[in-house]
């Protein structure tokens, strides 16, 4: 079942932070470039500027290697 929560912090052009869970969040299915590659940066603005602040649905897949829950899907409420 979702759970509504509120995005915190963008870390990436797929990774994010809510206000309610110590592991970043990760979307299933999606890989943007990383910080530090090309079009890295570009990809973490368009990300903020779709989710940043928002209360997004969350329904979790599972965790990966790095602890993150990646998502089957995250929509933003508007």
């Amino acid at each position: 079942m979702p759970r509504k929560e509120r995005v915190t912090k963008i870390i990436d052009g797929d990774t994010f932070e809510t206000a309610s869970r110590k592991n970043p969040v990760r979307l299933a299915n999606v890989d943007a470039p990383e910080l530090g590659a090309s079009g890295g940066r570009t990809a973490k603005r368009a990300f903020e500027n779709l989710i940043g602040g928002e209360t997004v649905s969350i329904d979790t897949v599972a965790r990966d290697r790095y602890g993150r829950s990646p998502r089957s899907r995250s929509v933003v409420d508007r």
